[in-house]
Formats: C-alpha cells, structure tokens, sequence
C-alpha cells in the first residue's frame, strides 16, 4: 500500500465507545490493518487531549506519532441551530494543526457547549460559524462536513438538513474543500450531484471501536504533512490523492428508507409509492441516504465526473472471515484467523486489495480466498441497511462449504 488515513474515529471518551479506543490500541490496530495516519477524534475533550499531549511524539510536519503510527489531531462536532425556520443538526470534522491550535478551540468552542459532556460535543453553533472560529484559530486548520448523508446530523440529512453547501455554509462556503461521504453512500452515488464536483470526497471509518479502524479510509501517493494533505484537498490532486477505500454502501445503516420498528425496509421508489409513511402503523420513514441522493441529484447513475478521485470498495476482512466460518465477526475464532492472516501477509489492506490469489493459497483456506476475489470482482449479494440497522452482504451464499478451521 502507499499512505492510508482514516481521519474519523472516536475515543473512549465519546458514547457508545469501546474503552479500546485508547492510543496503544490504536496504534495496534493500524499496524495491523496497514494503515500509517490516524485521525485523534475527540480532541475537543479535555481528558482526551491531555492523554494525547501524554502519548504522542510531535513530527515537524503538523502531525503527531506513537510507535510506528501517525496521527493528526481530528474531532467531530455535532452544531445543532435554528436556520431557514428549521431546526439544524449537523456533524462537522476539525482537523487542526498542533496542540496549541486545539486548545485555542477548545476554549472558543466551550462557549457554546459543554467539552466535557462527551467526546463528540453538541454546540449551540451554526456551521458557518465554526468554520469562522476554527480559521481565526489557524491558517492551517480546516473543517469537513461529516457522513454528509446521513438521516439525523447531517450536511443533506433528510431531517435536519440543507439541500446545498450554500445553505448551510453561506460564504464560508469557499473554505469548505471536502466531503465525507459516511458509510451509505460512497463517491459514485456523490457523482450525480453535479453541485458537489468541487468538492473531493473523503472516506473514514467514524470507528467507535479499534475493531472497526479503516473500514473506510483514503490512500495517498505519499506521507504528507498537514499543510499538503489541505492542499491535496483543495485542489482535488489525483497525483497525490489515489483512491477511497469503500463499505458496500447498501451495507450502511442508512442507506434505504425504512421503519426498524415494523421491519419495513423500502427502495425510494417503493416509499414514494407508500407517501414515504409506514404502511403498518402509519409513522413517518425514516427516509435513507439513497433517497436523497435521487432527490437532489441531476445526473443519472453511473456517471463518473472528469478529474474524480477513484475508489475501490471492500468487505472488512473479518467479516469475510466470519462469513466463511459461520461465526460472529467478533468471535474469539474469527478474532485469531484475522490476526494470523493480516500479520502474515502485510496488513488487511494488502490483503484485501494486492496479493495475488496464488499468495494468498499459501496463507489461508480456499473458502477466504474465494472470497476475496469474488469482493474484488463486487460478486456479492446485499440486504440494504435502513433506519439504523447495518445492510447484510452475502459473498458465497449457497455455494459456502463447510469451513476449513486450519490456516495453512
């Protein structure tokens, strides 16, 4: 692989967190899935920042190490305003250049919510005007709307949010250079929102556990520091910026329209059919990531805009595991296979997308090798996610054998 990041991800110090997602365990887990640069998450979090300024080695170039890993200090927000007559919910990522430029935040930014609430803090904050704070506090500091899609808090959120950059940023919107896509959608269903060609797309895990580190993330040509990654950014550099790592986006939790609580799960032709109401007790859908996209797209499936960055999607290699073995992803025996494979061949990402079949036979059973190259080729079979519940892939399906327990 060249230079992978994941720029989004929490700490223990942010809800529904695993007490994992500490630095050590970070570290850890990138080594093992081959991932170089680490987003912090959370450093608005007092506690968080202090282990951080404990833990990390500062570079000369605006990021931070422990062991062999990289890291850049990155939070999320959660701004939720009044605007346009409507209440907003939006999820945006800082990154910011050095300790000092995150305490100068944190000292703004604690006006206007509590920093010690939770790792992710609410702010009583328009987005326009943190983007206005975080660029008084650095040059080289910069905001990213986050998972951009999703229902509840988000930039196009289909409850909460805008239909336009404009909207929401105003004239601060020139100082927007990137896009997370989120888990529901990925760059070519981004594609057909000609307004958003601007704008590069980025791709992170917003891992909640070490587990989940890299389920999405961005390769680089090269180790870059902070000033060239916003460079790269800006201008959209394809010489520097090769490719999105992707979930399946049917495979993400919002991606259809749907009810959890009545098991309806709805395409948007089928909920526009429906009113977008539940048929089975009449409340509102939660209306999904792929609905909006149709909503505000001008532009049919599969086109693909000049100088966009590529991606390639993937399947987490624990899940392939799992699948193959009939067990839980987060199974002691799908835990020990993972390991054993990604540490013999270089890294998950390696795995997943560069060695051959042939090297692969070496390492692991037929039934996992099999399966990787049936993901590269997008071979699979999806249940889309909807209204909070995780899509589910099927790669073998009736052609599964009986797993084969030893490695070779």
């Amino acid at each position: 692989m060249s230079f992978v990041a994941d720029f989004h991800i929490h700490s223990k110090y942010s809800r529904a967190t695993s007490k994992n997602m500490d630095i050590p365990h970070l570290a850890q887990m990138a080594k093992l899935k081959g991932i170089n640069l680490v987003g912090t998450g959370d450093f608005t979090h007092p506690l968080w920042l202090e282990e951080l300024k404990a833990s990390l080695v500062p570079e000369e170039d605006g990021l931070y190490r422990f062991d062999e890993t990289l890291f850049v200090l990155t939070a999320e927000v959660s701004n939720i305003f009044y605007q346009g007559g409507k209440g907003r919910r939006i999820h945006n990522i800082i990154f910011a250049g050095d300790f000092a430029v995150a305490e100068k935040l944190n000292r703004k930014l604690g006006k206007f919510g509590d920093l010690y609430s939770d790792g992710r803090p609410i702010l009583k904050l328009s987005a326009s005007d943190l983007v206005e704070i975080v660029l008084e506090a650095s040059e080289d500091a910069f905001v990213v709307p986050a998972h951009i899609w999703t229902p509840w808090f988000s930039l196009f959120g289909a409850n909460s949010g805008f239909d336009s950059l404009e909207e929401c940023f105003g004239s601060y919107t020139r100082y927007i250079y990137a896009l997370e896509t989120g888990l529901s959608s990925d760059p070519e269903m981004n594609w057909r929102v000609s307004s958003l060609d601007r704008f590069t797309l980025i791709s992170n895990s917003d891992a909640h556990s070490p587990s989940r580190l890299g389920r999405e993330a961005n390769v680089f040509s090269e180790r870059l520091t902070l000033g060239e990654i916003k460079r790269v950014l800006e201008r959209g550099d394809k010489k520097k910026f090769l490719y999105t790592i992707e979930f399946f986006p049917q495979e993400g939790k919002y991606h259809y329209d749907g009810h959890r609580k009545c098991d309806i799960s709805f395409s948007p032709s089928e909920s526009r059919t429906h009113k977008d109401i539940c048929p089975k007790c009449g409340g509102k859908l939660t209306i999904g990531v792929m609905h909006r996209v149709e909503s505000l797209g001008d532009r049919e499936e599969g086109f693909v805009p000049e100088g966009s960055i590529p991606f390639k999607r993937v399947v987490p290699l624990a899940e392939i595991i799992a699948e193959v073995l009939n067990q839980g992803r987060d199974s002691k025996g799908v835990e020990d296979r993972y390991r054993a494979i990604a540490g013999r061949l270089g890294g998950e990402f390696r795995v997943l997308l560069e060695a051959s079949s042939e090297e692969l036979s070496r390492s692991v059973s037929p039934e996992i090798n099999e399966a990787i190259m049936r993901v590269r080729e997008e071979r699979v079979k999806i249940e889309c996610g909807y209204d909070g519940v995780y899509g589910k892939i099927s790669i073998l399906g009736e052609e599964k054998k009986e797993a084969q327990l030893d490695l070779f």
